[in-house]
């Protein structure tokens, strides 16, 4: 079969698989996303919370039969769904009626939290956007799953069309693509959370930057790039701004390796660099006019655990001696189980050993996923999904590095475009 038709057919099988796990997969932000997707659709607040709160339960209660199930002692017990769902129901409306009933009816969530807290949601409208269109027709359940397969399945194809512009032979992108839903990539992308968003977007800008440097589509690629940092400021603003740091630092590494190497002028990789630079700036700028919470606000919302204690006085001194005290933590659980540590250093080599001047953007792209998890130093948080964005530099990387031995054991150079041509002696 052709490769393209390959692909799709990695795609439907991740797709098929998922229908395992069509509910219990939600998280404590998942409600913030529903309700507002729902406020989008015109929904009244009862019916918001009604329609979100029954999501919520219906998946607490399937979670907790699927464990009885397998429980060696209480597997025999009686099916726990209903009544646990009736539990779940009353705990939240307790929380959320007397909130709407006392008039805090603003915006777009509904008020589980304080408002600073909530804040934070409504200054995200780019996944609930999303979710929109396949609330409407298939549902909230199987609304919230058709988006995940569609997210998760963009990302494996962006993979896969990223290393295809790198020159990677085909069974190797397939390789990449497999691996962007065998890994917490994929597991992460179909939560009912924007880091699925954040990764297909991420992939699109890493895909910009390959065209512009492999395939001398410049202009196409420079307008994927900035698309994607225009829709990563409306997904999570934080994303856009590291991202856009990372692009443009990057570019100057680059830009300054090549000069101290004698080669030729990387015009393309600067002008790469300052399309980062103009998202990083043009995200504070559009944050602070809009005015999303900001940096203090964030540190302030992990310090007293969203807002329900008192601010902190001093919060830098505590958050920075948090920050030590998680890496450290990090580090010791990594060489226990060395997986992440492992792969990052296998992809980091395979991109920058093959991968060029796309590969340096690549290790870019990927260290938003270190700089998403500093921002939130909190060990508690599940699955790691924070730090998931460091995943795509082993799901591009690793192809990159195994490459030779697919072509043979011979290791060809990798293809030069505009910015790895670098002068040689004769």
């Amino acid at each position: 079969m052709r490769p393209r038709l390959w692909v799709l057919v990695l795609a439907a099988v991740f797709a098929a698989l998922q229908l395992a796990n069509v509910t219990g997969r939600d998280t404590p932000d998942t409600k913030n996303y529903l309700a507002y997707a729902l406020s989008l659709s015109g929904e009244g607040k009862r019916e918001t919370a009604t329609a979100t709160i029954d999501y919520v339960c219906a998946s607490r209660a399937e979670r907790v039969r699927r464990d009885q199930s397998v429980h060696v002692v209480h597997f025999h017990r009686p099916d726990p769904t209903d009544r646990v769902a009736a539990e779940c129901r009353a705990q939240e409306w307790r929380v959320v009626g007397p909130q709407l009933a006392a008039g805090r009816t603003g915006g777009h969530t509904l008020p589980y939290l304080p408002d600073r807290f909530m804040r934070i949601f409504e200054a995200r409208p780019g996944y609930p956007l999303l979710l929109v269109p396949f609330v409407a027709v298939f549902g909230v359940t199987w609304g919230l799953w058709a988006a995940g397969v569609a997210v998760a399945c963009a990302g494996g194809v962006l993979v896969f069309l990223i290393l295809r512009t790198l020159s990677v032979p085909a069974p190797l992108a397939l390789g990449g693509q497999a691996l962007y839903y065998a890994l917490p990539c994929g597991t992460t992308a179909m939560r009912p959370m924007t880091e699925g968003l954040l990764m297909a977007l991420t992939l699109a800008a890493v895909w910009g930057c390959a065209l512009v440097l492999r395939a001398g589509r410049t202009r196409a690629g420079l307008a994927l790039v900035a698309g994607s940092l225009a829709a990563l400021f409306t997904v999570k603003h934080s994303q856009a701004l590291f991202l856009g740091v990372c692009l443009a630092a990057a570019g100057a590494l680059i830009a300054l390796r090549r000069r101290g190497r004698g080669g030729p002028p990387a015009r393309d990789v600067l002008v790469l660099g300052a399309v980062g630079l103009a998202g990083a700036v043009g995200t504070l700028v559009a944050a602070r006019l809009l005015h999303y919470p900001s940096v203090s606000d964030s540190v302030q919302d992990l310090l007293t655990d969203h807002f329900a204690r008192p601010e902190r006085e001093r919060p830098w001194p505590e958050f920075w001696q948090l920050q030590g005290n998680f890496w450290l933590e990090w580090l010791r659980r990594q060489a226990w189980q060395p997986l992440l540590v492992a792969a990052l250093g296998a992809g980091a080599w395979g991109a920058l050993r093959r991968g060029g001047a796309a590969g340096g953007f690549l290790v870019a792209a990927a260290c938003t996923g270190i700089l998403t998890q500093a921002g939130h130093p909190d060990i508690n948080i599940w699955g790691e999904r924070l730090i998931v964005l460091a995943w795509l530099l082993p799901v591009v990387g690793v192809p990159l590095l195994l490459e030779p031995v697919v072509r043979g054991g011979r290791v060809p150079l990798p293809a030069q475009g505009p910015a790895d041509r670098v002068r040689t002696a004769g």
